[in-house]
């Protein structure tokens, strides 16, 4: 079993609430935007860091994460990008890869809009964890936490960080 915290769109925001809130994570997923450095280096404190590089990342974290990240969690598969869409309205690149070989998780953000839909066509649960930094129209900024146990997904927990 593995407890995960899931976050996106920092934008070089660094909330001593993410380590409240992530505290007993096992693994911290930055869906992209980080922003800085420092930012993945304040997470790594908490939990080891999976991320990848949005389109307002510069070369430091274009650097040290990838645009597209796919890896296996207990038994489920992840998929994670920064720009993917949602079911039904995928981005050209992520709809090939995910009819190719559809992950059972696939993470994105950029929109800043949460969203936890599941895609019945491709049988994949969709996850945004919107944003969490303080750059951008979204008024509530956001934060996620769920646990993967074997191939079960569950636990999904949506947390508002009021300023």
């Amino acid at each position: 079993m593995k407890r995960i915290g899931l976050l996106s769109d920092t934008h070089g925001c660094v909330d001593e609430r993410y380590r409240l809130h992530f505290a007993d994570c096992d693994e911290i997923w930055h869906a992209g935007d980080v922003g800085t450095a420092a930012v993945t280096d304040y997470l790594s404190e908490i939990a080891p860091v999976r991320a990848v590089y949005g389109n307002i990342d510069g070369q430091d974290i274009r650097l040290q994460y990838p645009e597209m990240l796919r890896f296996r969690v207990e038994d489920v598969e992840v998929l994670m990008t920064h720009i993917g869409g949602y079911p039904g309205r995928y981005d050209p690149r992520v709809y090939k890869l995910l009819m190719l070989r559809p992950p059972q998780l696939f993470v994105c953000g950029h929109s800043h809009i949460l969203k936890a839909m599941h895609d019945k066509k491709l049988d994949i649960l969709h996850l945004n964890p919107g944003a969490a930094g303080k750059y951008g129209f979204h008024a509530v900024r956001t934060l996620m936490r769920f646990v993967i146990d074997g191939r079960d997904i569950r636990d999904l927990q949506v947390i508002e960080l009021a300023d």
